[in-house]
């Protein structure tokens, strides 16, 4: 029997194929297109890809990020990724975040039960689990220096006028599901961040040239 290494778990596998690149504007695609240039150039040079994706809370838009960017890594084959988020303040991964997820395959355990608890996120039955947990963006679980702030709300963007370490800086920014917790919206508002990021991030991930 073939190993299959880090291959993705089938029903992630299908999510990603069910990805649409027409939903993407041409003007997202020019505010993507500095994350594609960063990730590019340090495959080129052979470097390690640190992305720290950031925004207020911790606890909704840069999970998301986080997790899909590291495994639409693993689906391009891409080496050398390593995904990380934090926040401008600690809060708590929101479990509705999880559970949106864990609805497009990923499997979720939660490994603590305290106020801010911390997942394991897994992608693929051999790879590493992203870690989940709120934390501040210059946590240090997190790289110190290296890496590509990726902003993924105005708020933070704005609150945060410099991010120490940070080799370059990347607003990509989204919608707040938050807005929407406690309707009856809840579960598909979710659901269209959520694929919003992972469409946005699969086309980012797919123009990556290998040497």
């Amino acid at each position: 029997m073939t190993e299959t290494n880090n291959d993705l778990f089938g029903k992630i596998e299908e999510s990603i194929t069910a990805l649409d690149f027409n939903s993407i504007s041409e003007e997202r695609k020019n505010i993507l297109q500095p994350l594609v240039e960063y990730i590019q150039e340090k495959i080129t040079n052979q470097q390690q890809v640190r992305l720290n994706f950031i925004c207020t809370h911790n606890s909704r838009r840069s999970h998301l990020s986080q997790v899909w960017a590291q495994a639409l890594a693993a689906h391009y084959k891409i080496p050398n990724v390593f995904c990380y988020s934090g926040g401008t303040e600690a809060t708590a991964l929101f479990p509705k975040a999880a559970e949106t997820l864990e609805q497009q395959g990923f499997k979720i355990t939660k490994l603590s039960e305290e106020k801010n608890p911390v997942y394991s996120i897994k992608f693929a039955e051999n790879a590493h689990p992203v870690i989940g947990f709120s934390k501040t963006f210059d946590n240090a679980f997190n790289p110190a220096f290296g890496f590509a702030a990726v902003m993924t709300c105005s708020q933070a963007d704005a609150g945060c006028p410099f991010i120490a370490g940070a080799e370059k800086r990347i607003p990509v920014t989204y919608d707040d599901p938050k807005a929407f917790d406690g309707t009856a919206e809840q579960n598909q508002k979710y659901l269209e961040r959520s694929t919003q990021i992972a469409t946005e991030l699969k086309y980012v991930f797919s123009e990556i040239k290998l040497n």
